[in-house]
């Protein structure tokens, strides 16, 4: 992970802390620090993630599968708006617990969506979004 990216994890990780006390367990802070492990498979710096988010806003991020079969940049792009279902497979591979995996998967549904207790999935929510 980046440098951008490692500071952001560690902020998040901190932040759930502080909002869920004793309720940040392992699996919990694990998930704060490794909900973005995915981006590392785009191989994308701060201007090419400005244009895929750019691009999955303007196309929709159902081109994503479409756009990993390119090559070269719109394949990277592809990789940077998969990233929470690739961070997940990534860490299930490795034996993370399925909290840890379930919210790197979710981070960006919908609240309606998220399988995890409503408490803990807002608490990581709100600080990524901060």
């Amino acid at each position: 992970m980046s440098s951008a990216d490692r500071r952001h994890a560690v902020g998040v990780s901190r932040d759930v802390e502080r909002r869920l006390g004793n309720e940040a367990t392992k699996p919990v802070l694990a998930a704060a620090l490794l909900h973005d492990v995915g981006k590392v498979t785009a191989g994308l710096g701060t201007y090419g993630r400005v244009v895929a988010t750019l691009a999955g806003s303007a196309a929709g991020h159902d081109m994503a599968g479409a756009w990993t079969e390119g090559k070269g940049f719109t394949r990277r792009v592809g990789l940077y708006l998969q990233h929470p279902k690739l961070g997940a497979d990534m860490l299930a591979m490795a034996g993370s617990d399925p909290l840890t995996v379930t919210w790197t998967r979710e981070h960006h549904l919908p609240e309606d969506e998220w399988t995890l207790p409503a408490p803990v999935a807002r608490a990581l929510k709100a600080a990524d979004d901060d």
